[in-house]
């Protein structure tokens, strides 16, 4: 794979068409989990293979591109939510009821620990979804992010420490 999309034709709309198959759940799953909002990780996910498509980069193997893609799709998840802190709140009252999930799922467990998440600052919020969401390794985050690997791990523990404490507060008011 010398470069991610062949020059024109058919064939570069068939191989862009194969890509996005292969790679869209991988860019959604990080959009939505930095994001939490289903249409907006859709429309960063959208950008991130918009710009694939028009910037067409050289791209030198299949690792080559899901790195591009993992760091393009950071970067458009941390641009959407900076966006998005300007758009209008919604009251409770235009919210729908939750549907119920099956299963054994602490379906509030869940959503607490997702909020928690969410108050983390932006790069310590993607480092903690990278590794814990996506399971990639600190080389490959600090790759993604274009950061050192140091760097990772201290944003990393200073993410965990602050959800700690952040936890054993919150079970503190459950308990009193």
């Amino acid at each position: 794979m010398k470069s991610a999309l062949t020059p024109a034709g058919q064939d570069r709309a068939a191989e862009f068409e194969e890509i996005v198959r292969r790679h869209q759940s991988m860019v959604f799953s990080i959009a939505y989990h930095y994001l939490q909002d289903r249409s907006a990780a859709e429309e960063a996910a959208q950008d991130v293979f918009l710009q694939l498509f028009q910037a067409a980069p050289v791209l030198e193997s299949e690792a080559h591109l899901v790195f591009w893609l993992r760091k393009v799709a950071c970067h458009r998840s941390i641009d959407h939510a900076r966006r998005r802190k300007l758009w209008p709140r919604i009251g409770l009252d235009r919210i729908p009821e939750p549907a119920s999930t099956p299963g054994g799922e602490d379906v509030m467990l869940r959503e607490r620990l997702n909020r928690l998440v969410r108050t983390l600052p932006e790069k310590t919020r993607m480092i903690v979804i990278l590794r814990y969401q996506e399971g990639l390794e600190l080389e490959e985050i600090a790759k993604v992010m274009g950061i050192p690997t140091g760097t990772v791990k201290s944003q990393l523990q200073r993410g965990l420490a602050m959800l700690r404490g952040k936890a054993e507060r919150w079970i503190g008011r459950v308990r009193a």
